[in-house]
């Protein structure tokens, strides 16, 4: 160690970003071979066990297993793995919120496309499909994987909801314009925090369709509807709703094409209406926090956009004539916060 160095240094943090694939990969694997399904409901498994049920040998039985309790998805009782609660309540498929399809989304399509994370820097466009070939990114996708993959943005989505429901007072709210609402997961969720609420989820058709299931299934059909559409296609949004939300959606666009939306959602909300855009959302400073700073490069590899600040939808909603704009934080895997304008 030379003189002039920090002793208080060390490359661990930069090992732990450098191996943090290694985590990923290992959860995708045993996700992959179905490890916390076929462990549910059981008594455990031993590494001899598992590799006589995977037929493989029992050296990387045993290494995934213990791979898998180091990273909280396991634990061992009695000389014995068993799921963790973490693992038995999102990854034993056909559980009401199976997030095994987002696992497997991010290591069948976002793993290989971050690989050419320098080349979307060096060309400023997405890595995970072809705009010259393909209609949208999702164009030509395995419809199985997209299947489950949609299961695991419910999951994803309920929990955001939950939070947001907690976080922004919507007790005054009577009609709500879910734009571009996925599976009607914050609908559902929002509707049952406050009995007062209905709802309309606004999607592409196909999408449309998979929120009215999931809406029929929660018991909730007499107060969600769905309505098909394409907000950039379609010359207006809904009407008669006082509130509008747009969940995880203004990441995916540019900025001129997020104006579009504001535009539209300012023409159909009503005198005192509130527009609420929830977002990972990156900090003014453009310092993080980390979440929203990598979910940034991740629409680098798969979209045109970017995670956004509080302050630049500020500008944009003030820019429309929006007053009382506010950012309210809060935690969730999916958004951290929600910024707010209502229409004079």
């Amino acid at each position: 160690m030379t003189a002039d160095t920090d002793s208080t240094l060390s490359p661990v943090p930069l090992m732990q970003l450098a191996t943090g694939f290694w985590a990923s990969k290992t959860l995708a694997a045993a996700d992959e071979l179905d490890l916390f399904s076929r462990l549910s409901g059981t008594t455990g498994t031993t590494a001899e066990e598992l590799a006589a049920m995977l037929r493989i040998a029992v050296r990387p039985a045993e290494m995934l297993l213990t791979g898998c309790a180091a990273l909280g998805l396991l634990d061992k009782r009695d000389g014995r793995y068993l799921n963790s609660a973490l693992a038995e309540e999102f990854l034993v498929r056909g559980k009401p919120y199976y997030f095994g399809g987002f696992v497997q989304m991010a290591d069948q399509r976002l793993y290989p496309g971050w690989g050419r994370l320098t080349e979307a820097i060096r060309t400023n466009r997405p890595t995970t499909w072809d705009p010259e070939r393909q209609s949208s990114l999702f164009d030509g996708e395995d419809p199985e994987l997209l299947a489950v993959f949609w299961e695991a943005m419910h999951s994803l989505s309920t929990f955001s909801a939950r939070a947001l429901g907690q976080a922004v007072d919507l007790s005054g709210v009577r009609r709500l314009l879910d734009v571009g609402g996925g599976s009607a997961a914050f609908d559902i969720e929002l509707c049952r925090l406050y009995p007062q609420l209905t709802a309309t989820v606004y999607e592409l058709p196909q999408v449309a369709d998979i929120a009215a299931g999931k809406i029929d299934a929660a018991g909730l059909s007499e107060r969600i509807g769905t309505v098909a559409g394409d907000f950039f296609a379609d010359p207006s949004l809904p009407g008669g709703h006082d509130t509008i939300l747009l969940s995880m959606i203004m990441h995916d666009w540019a900025e001129d094409r997020c104006r579009t939306i504001l535009r539209k959602c300012w023409a159909a909300l009503p005198s005192g209406g509130r527009l609420i855009i929830a977002e990972l959302l990156v900090n003014d400073e453009r310092t993080g926090p980390a979440p929203a700073a990598l979910m940034s490069l991740n629409m680098l590899v798969e979209t045109e956009g970017r995670n956004y600040t509080p302050g630049e939808y500020a500008d944009w909603l003030g820019d429309l004539g929006f007053h009382d704009i506010d950012t309210v934080w809060f935690e969730a895997a999916g958004a951290n916060g929600a910024v707010i304008g209502r229409k004079p």
